[in-house]
Formats: C-alpha cells, sequence, structure tokens
C-alpha cells in the first residue's frame, strides 16, 4: 500500500482495540446470509412496490396491491409468497380473502430509512 507516496504495510494500519471491540459484536454466518437474504428479498422492483404499498396501509388484499402496482394477481400472490417466505410480510385471512400486511415495525423503518437514503440523493 501507498501513503502519502510511502510503501507501507497493511499490518501497520491495524488498531488492535477497534478490531477486538468489532469481533466482539461480530455475528455469525448463519445471521449474516439471514441478514442479506432479507436485502435480496426486496432487491426486486416488484417486491419493493409491495412493500412501500403496505407501509401507506396497515392491510391490503392481492387484488388491491395489484391494482395499485398495475399488474396481475397471481405477479402479486408469487412475489408475496417470496415476502412471506422470508417473514417480511404476513396475511390475515377473513373468509376467502388474505388481508397482507408487514410482518413487523422493522421491516416499515428499514424501508424508511432506504427510502430516506435514496431521496436524499
Amino acid at each position: 500500500m501507498k501513503k502519502q507516496g510511502k510503501e507501507v504495510s497493511a499490518s501497520s494500519f491495524i488498531e488492535k482495540e477497534k478490531v477486538k471491540s468489532i469481533m466482539k459484536k461480530m455475528k455469525n454466518d448463519r445471521f449474516f446470509h439471514s441478514l442479506s437474504e432479507t436485502f435480496r428479498a426486496m432487491s426486486d422492483p416488484t417486491r419493493t412496490k409491495i412493500i412501500f404499498a403496505l407501509c401507506q396501509e396497515e392491510e391490503l388484499c392481492v387484488c388491491d396491491i395489484a391494482s395499485i402496482i398495475g399488474t396481475t394477481s397471481s405477479t402479486i400472490s408469487h412475489q408475496l409468497r417470496i415476502l412471506r417466505n422470508m417473514n417480511l410480510v404476513k396475511y390475515n385471512k377473513i373468509g376467502k380473502v388474505a388481508f397482507y400486511s408487514l410482518d413487523d415495525i422493522h421491516i416499515n423503518n428499514l424501508f424508511a430509512e432506504g427510502l430516506r437514503h435514496v431521496q436524499e440523493k
């Protein structure tokens, strides 16, 4: 590595206390796999639109979401199944109709932070 024109060993940059502190907080591989899967589930534009719609209302049925997004109920059902399997949305069945909502406030908060990040650019 070069630092201001000098060749420097990478090991000279190690700040042992910082590294030690972060290593204590580091989660296991399974945790990071789950976290990356959550972000991957939110990476599809249709699923992102679904989450956005569910952030606006407490519950929506498949046909309402399909109307909002401008696609078919079949497409929405498929995407909702992925979101449900990732524990990002849940449903409440009333009769034959399933009403979807975000699984918990954390999903709303995570999505809201992403929106703020994009809007501030």
